[in-house]
C-alpha cells in the first residue's frame, strides 16, 4: 500500500490518501463527542450529579488541550507517520479505561487520556496543510474537516443507538477497537517522513502558542474567534441532551443522537469555505457566518417547545461553525507550511479551551435557569466572537499596511 499512496510531492496530496486522512480524523474526533448525548446515562450509572455531568465532556476537552500543547507540536520535529500511528493507537487504551471505569475519578481520568490521544486529529490537519499545494490547501483542509464533521455527527448518532441496545460502555468498546484497527492502517498507508527539520527545538515549538498570540494579530484574532465560537458550539451539543432528555421531551439517547444528523450541512459548509478561503474570501465568509451563528440561537432558544425550530437552529449553527473553522485554519497556515503542526496545535488550544468552557458552563446554567438560560449563554459567546471579528476589521481599516505576516511570526515561534 505504501507504494500506492504519494504524499508530499509537488502535486500535493493524492485523493486516496486525503480520503484515508479524513476517515481517521472522523473516528478520532468521535472520541470527544460520543459522551454528549449520553451525559444523563453516564451520570446515573457512575454517580455524577446533574450539575456536574458537564465535566465528563470537559475532561476529554482538557486532555485534548494537553495534547495540543504537548503532543501536536512534535509533528514538526519527528516522523509524522510514527506519531500519527502512535496517537491513534493510544486512543484505544484511553477508550478501554473509560469503558471499565467504576468511579467518577477513574471515568474522568480515562476521558482525559482519551482526549489527549485524540489530539491526533490536529496532527492530521497539520500534515494535510503542510503536504498540500497552495492552490489546493483550503480545499484539502475542507475535506479533512468534512471528515471531522462527519465523525462528530456519527459519534452522537451511533452513541445513542448503542446505548439503547447495550449500554453506554459499549460505545467505548467500539472506540477501542476502531483505534487499534486505524493505528495499523495509518502506519501502513503513510510513507516514511524524510523532511529536513533544521534546528527546531521541542520546547520552543510548544511555546509557539504564546509567541503567536502575543505577536501575530492574524493568529490572535482567529484564535479568539475560535475560542468563543466553540464555546457557543459546546453549549449546544453538551446542553442538548439535558433539554431533550428532560420531562419537556423525555427522549431516549438513541433519538437524541439522531439530532446530530441535522449537522450534515456542516460538511458542505466546510468544503465550500475551504474553496472560498483559497480565493481570498475568508474574511467575508467569517463575517456572514458569525451573524448566522448569532441568529441560530434565536431558533435554538425555542427548543423547549418546538423541535422544528430547534433542528433549524442546529443546521445553521453547525454550518456557520465549520465555515469559520476551515477559513481560519487556511488563513493561519498560509506561508508557513513547514511549521504547520505548531501553528495548528497552538490555534486548537483555543478551540479546546472554548469547547471545555461551553461544556462545563452549560450544565449549571441549565440547572439554574433551564434552556432559556443555556440559549442566552450560547448567544453571548456568539456575540463576543462577532465583536472580536468586527474590532479586527476596524483595526485593519485604520492600519491597512500594519499587519504582521503570519509567516515571519510563525517562524519566530517554531524555528
Amino acid at each position: 500500500m505504501n507504494g500506492d499512496i504519494q504524499t508530499t510531492t509537488t502535486q500535493g496530496l493524492s485523493r486516496r490518501l486525503l480520503l484515508l486522512l479524513a476517515v481517521v480524523a472522523a473516528f478520532m474526533v468521535s472520541n470527544l463527542y460520543y459522551g454528549q448525548p449520553l451525559l444523563e446515562s453516564i451520570g446515573v450509572d457512575v454517580g455524577i450529579p446533574m450539575a456536574g455531568v458537564g465535566w465528563v465532556v470537559a475532561s476529554a476537552q482538557a486532555g485534548y488541550l494537553l495534547g495540543l500543547v504537548l503532543v501536536v507540536p512534535l509533528g514538526d520535529l519527528v516522523n509524522r507517520r510514527a506519531l500519527i500511528a502512535l496517537q491513534v493507537g493510544a486512543t484505544s487504551a484511553g477508550a478501554c479505561v473509560v469503558a471499565l471505569a467504576s468511579s467518577p475519578a477513574a471515568l474522568l481520568a480515562g476521558f482525559m487520556f482519551l482526549g489527549l490521544a485524540s489530539s491526533v486529529v490536529q496532527t492530521i490537519v497539520a500534515f494535510t496543510a503542510a503536504s498540500s499545494t497552495p492552490a489546493q490547501r483550503g480545499g484539502n483542509i475542507g475535506t479533512v474537516t468534512a471528515g471531522v464533521v462527519s465523525g462528530i455527527i456519527l459519534a452522537r448518532t451511533v452513541a445513542g443507538g448503542l446505548t439503547d441496545l447495550w449500554g453506554w460502555r459499549a460505545v467505548y468498546v467500539l472506540a477501542a477497537g476502531a483505534g487499534a484497527v486505524l493505528a495499523i492502517a495509518a502506519f501502513r498507508a503513510l510513507p516514511s517522513d524524510h523532511r529536513v527539520r533544521g534546528e527546531v527545538r521541542y520546547w520552543r515549538a510548544v511555546g509557539s502558542v504564546v509567541v503567536l498570540t502575543r505577536s501575530n494579530p492574524v493568529f490572535r484574532t482567529r484564535a479568539l474567534i475560535t475560542m468563543l465560537l466553540f464555546a457557543s458550539f459546546g453549549v449546544l451539543w453538551s446542553g442538548m441532551s439535558l433539554l431533550l432528555g428532560s420531562p419537556a421531551w423525555n427522549l431516549p439517547p438513541s433519538v437524541i443522537g439522531l439530532f446530530g444528523l441535522a449537522g450534515l450541512v456542516g460538511i458542505l459548509a466546510a468544503s465550500k469555505a475551504g474553496a472560498a478561503a483559497d480565493r481570498g474570501w475568508g474574511q467575508r465568509v467569517t463575517g456572514m457566518s458569525l451573524v448566522a451563528l448569532l441568529g441560530s440561537w434565536v431558533a435554538l432558544s425555542l427548543g423547549d417547545w418546538s423541535l422544528l425550530w430547534f433542528v433549524a437552529g442546529i443546521i445553521v449553527l453547525d454550518a456557520a461553525v465549520q465555515a469559520i473553522h476551515v477559513s481560519s485554519q487556511t488563513m493561519i497556515v498560509a506561508g508557513a507550511e513547514e511549521s504547520a503542526s505548531s501553528i495548528i496545535g497552538s490555534y486548537m488550544v483555543f478551540y479546546s479551551v472554548g469547547s471545555a468552557a461551553g461544556a462545563a458552563t452549560v450544565a449549571p446554567v441549565y440547572d439554574a435557569w433551564g434552556w432559556a438560560g443555556a440559549s442566552l449563554l450560547g448567544a453571548v459567546f456568539a456575540f463576543l466572537a462577532l465583536a472580536v471579528w468586527g474590532a479586527d476589521r476596524v483595526r485593519r481599516a485604520r492600519k491597512p499596511a500594519g499587519t504582521a505576516l503570519v509567516r515571519g511570526v510563525c517562524h519566530a515561534g517554531a524555528e
